[in-house]
Parts: C-alpha cells; structure tokens; sequence
C-alpha cells in the first residue's frame, strides 16, 4: 500500500512491526479490528487494568498480521482525500459546518447532544439506503461497559444512543457486517475509521456496501476504571447494575445509574469528569480526533468545551465528502435532522480548544516518541508538519522532551496479554 510519510519516519523513527509490538508500546486503543480480521478467532477481551486488547498477540497468520498492520491505528492514520470546497489547516476538509439536532425531539432529547447520529442512522434505516448499522451501546448483560451492535431499525439504534464513555470495539463486529452484503452504515471513533478507511484499499467489500462512516469528534477513550470509581462511591456492584447511562436525556444530561432492587443515582456530566480519568495512551497521541476519514463527524458545541448548563441538545456537525453532503440533504428533506447556522472554523476552536491544542503539538510529542526509539504513529494527510510551525521552539523542545522521558521510563508501555 502506497503512503506519503508526513511524519518523516524515515528520519526520526519507525512503526510497530508486529500487533505485539503496537500493544506493548501503548499504541492499542482496542478498536477490534484483530477480531474482525481473524473473523473472531482472536477476540478482544478486558484487561486487568480496564482496557481492550486483543487476546492473543503472537498466533496471527502472515497473511493476517499484514492486513492488521495495513489498518492498524497504532501504526498509521490517513485522512480521506476527497475535493471538498473547504480546507481547513486545523480540521481539513469539509463541504460545510453546521449547528445541527435530530428533527424528533424525542430523539433529540434521548440522545448525546442533539442527537445528530442517531437521526442519522435512523434516517438510513427508514428510507432503506442502509439494511444495518453498526455502531455500540450498553452490553445488556453488563451495561456500565459497551459493545458492538448491528441495529436493523430506528428502534434498536434509538435504544443504543447515547455516549458511551470507556472501552469498546466496534469494528470487531465488522467481518459480521460485510460478509452479510447488504448496504450498512458504521457509526465508531475517528480511529475506528481510520482503519476502516485503510482497510478498504485491500477489501474491496468496504466501498461496495459501507455507504456512510459517522463519527464523533473525540476527546479519548477513558478505560473502565473512571466508571467504576464512581460505582465505588455509589456504594454499588457491577453485578448488581440494571442501568449505566453516560449522556443523554438532556443536554449533556446526568450520568445515572440504577440497581436489580431499585436504588437510583445521578451526578452531572462535571462531576463525572470532575478528574479526567485514565485515558488511553494512543489518545495522547491521536492524530485524527477530528473525524477526517468519516463522511459526517458531530461534535458538541460547548463554549470552551465545558457546558453551563442543560440545554435543547445541539452539535456541531462536519460535512466531509459528497456521500456525506448527500445524506445531510435527504435527512434534512425528510425532517429526520435540523441543519442550524454555519459554524466557522475558528469558532470550532474555541468549541474544542483542547483538540486545537493536541494538533499543534503532537509531531512533537510523536517525536519524542521516536527519540526513545519506541514506535510512533504515521500519518497521511492530516497535516502535522505545517501544524507543528505553531509552536515555538522551547514549546517543541518540551513537548518533545517531556514525551520522551515518559517513555524511557516505560510510562506508555503494556504488559502483552497472556
């Protein structure tokens, strides 16, 4: 597969060469696609420290190791390329930015922000351009944790909405969705699609019957033990749990969970996220959280990325190809969605400061990574060297000092699953 190294690899460092290697560098953020590869033959599985990885790291065929590393995104991420009329230095490409919120205002009240991707998905589904989507929401076993979905009406994807805050691997459950032949849509992380994106250069099934990639811009994947703490000051059990609800039922809602025998309890979005939480280490260095290989990415529109209060439920939303625009105009025709004012880029910004400044820095912090001489992550697209001329020199010596004596001291590394 051709790339154009943004990054410099060949300069200042290298990828991982095997799926060992990206899990034990940090560079796993579990998103499934060893299960999908494998067709379920290595499946994810939860860790000891509340993550997911792949459960065996060394029993791959060489034919599956090379698709894996082909899309794997901890070793490569690569915007889509598409001519869209907009181009942004910080947030790419894009056809049009919109405030935007779910036409039903049931579906909009249920859902996280304005509900934006389940009108979406629910609009595929009712006027039959998609016989499934596949996307995540509460294990129904253990619902403080997620899993993979293949939803076949609005019902079931309205069920599913809302953010779902630790570790889950929706592409496990995309060999499912291809071998089935039938038009779907898949609603995952920006990573998530970064490897569907890359996965779809050397299978042609993707591009055939995936007709629509929806995302949400990210701010990380906290691993399960931020959940569990606030169990743990509820006083409750996993294994008592009916009900673990993260966002939605209001804008950004309560976090409430709810027990078997009755007992309920609620914080706010704040106070859950009063600490950040153990965010994933690829996180850190994520050079895609805005969502540019997807055809839609919503984000929330908080000024300064906080919310002051309950609100109607509105996000941003990112028109990034003509499938995109295309969807927007049927779901917007249908009265499935509301598209708003425009949003401008820099207003953007101020929505999302922290996303500002993780672009500015991360080829430093990528080559901090390569000065310990640990894998790095490469990129295609996405802009990372004229980003990093934000910074100014002693900023760059730091991010990039600062990323290396963490990983010197094994702070990034992981345990390889046994």
């Amino acid at each position: 597969m051709e790339r154009r190294n943004e990054t410099n690899l060949s300069d200042i460092g290298r990828t991982a060469t095997s799926v060992a290697e990206v899990v034990s560098s940090g560079l796993c953020i579990g998103c499934g696609l060893c299960e999908a590869v494998t067709v379920g033959r290595v499946p994810m599985h939860l860790t000891g420290y509340g993550a997911l990885r792949p459960s065996i790291v060394n029993k791959f065929t060489r034919q599956e190791e090379d698709r894996i590393l082909a899309a794997c995104p901890g070793i490569i991420a690569e915007s889509r390329l598409e001519n869209a009329p907009h181009t942004d230095l910080v947030w790419g490409s894009y056809f049009s930015m919109n405030y935007g919120w779910a036409g039903d205002p049931e579906r909009r009240f249920a859902s996280s922000s304005g509900g934006v991707l389940t009108a979406l998905g629910c609009h595929l589904l009712e006027t039959k351009k998609a016989d499934l989507i596949l996307h995540v929401g509460p294990d129904p076993d253990m619902p403080m944790r997620s899993r993979w979905r293949m939803s076949r009406t609005p019902k079931e994807v309205q069920r599913n909405a809302g953010s779902r805050y630790g570790p889950v691997a929706p592409l496990a459950g995309l060999e499912n969705a291809l071998q089935l032949e039938k038009p779907f849509a898949i609603i995952a992380k920006p990573c998530d699609l970064g490897a569907v994106h890359r996965l779809s250069k050397i299978d042609d099934r993707i591009d055939r019957v995936c007709v629509a990639r929806l995302t949400l811009v990210c701010g990380g994947q906290s691993r399960l033990g931020k959940s569990i703490e606030r169990l743990n000051e509820f006083g409750v059990l996993e294994s008592e749990l009916a009900l673990f609800r993260y966002r939605g039922f209001g804008n950004p809602g309560r976090i409430r969970v709810e027990t078997r025998d009755g007992r309920a309890f609620e914080i706010t979005y704040a106070e859950f996220w009063k600490e950040e939480g153990d965010i994933e280490t690829r996180c850190k260095f994520c050079p895609d959280a805005l969502g540019e290989a997807s055809d839609i990415a919503a984000t929330d529109v908080w000024p300064g990325a906080n919310p002051t209060d309950e609100d109607a439920g509105f996000n941003g939303v990112i028109c990034r190809t003509q499938a995109g625009k295309e969807l927007l105009d049927g779901a917007v025709a249908g009265d499935d969605l509301v598209l708003g004012d425009s949003i401008t880029p820099r207003q953007f910004d101020s929505f999302q400061p922290h996303q500002v400044h993780k672009k500015h820095a991360l080829l430093a912090r990528l080559q901090g990574l390569a000065h310990a001489k640990t894998p790095m992550i490469e990129t295609v697209g996405l802009r990372l060297d004229k980003l990093a001329e934000a910074l100014d020199a002693d900023r760059r010596q730091e991010e990039t000092s600062a990323t290396m004596q963490r990983a010197l001291a094994g702070r990034f590394s992981e345990p390889l699953p046994t």
